[in-house]
């Protein structure tokens, strides 16, 4: 097996065992004095994860958009804004995804807090 897909799979593992086995962060700690070990940790366990999420996914802002477009505006102002608008969504939330992936080992108080909302691209706006 090559060593690219050897890191492939074991980063994937990895990923996969802390989506899995990490408590829901509501905000991550907000204050470094009092936050544990442990809270900071699952901080950025949480933000690793996350951006993680949102750097793989990014792409389906696309046909989410075009759906949420068409339930708020109807289905004509869905086929031709909604492509537009998860063009732009996509773009924002994989390069958040990334900026969080790329920073989630930085210990600082309230920095752990998602860069957009919603936090996942499956959840509801």
């Amino acid at each position: 097996m090559k060593r690219g897909n050897l890191m492939l799979i074991v980063t994937a593992g990895i990923l996969f065992l802390l989506a899995t086995s990490m408590p829901a962060m509501a905000d991550g700690y907000r204050n470094i004095e009092t936050a544990s070990a442990q809270d900071v940790v699952d901080a950025m366990a949480a933000k690793g994860v996350r951006g993680a999420a949102n750097l793989a996914t990014g792409w389906a802002e696309i046909p989410k958009q075009i759906y949420v477009t068409g339930q708020d505006g109807g289905w004509l102002r869905g086929a031709v804004i909604g492509p537009f608008k998860g063009i732009g969504m996509a773009i924002v939330r994989t390069v958040s995804g990334a900026g969080e992936l790329a920073t989630f080992f930085v210990a600082y108080p309230g920095y752990y807090d998602p860069w957009i909302e919603p936090r996942f691209v499956w959840q509801p706006e």
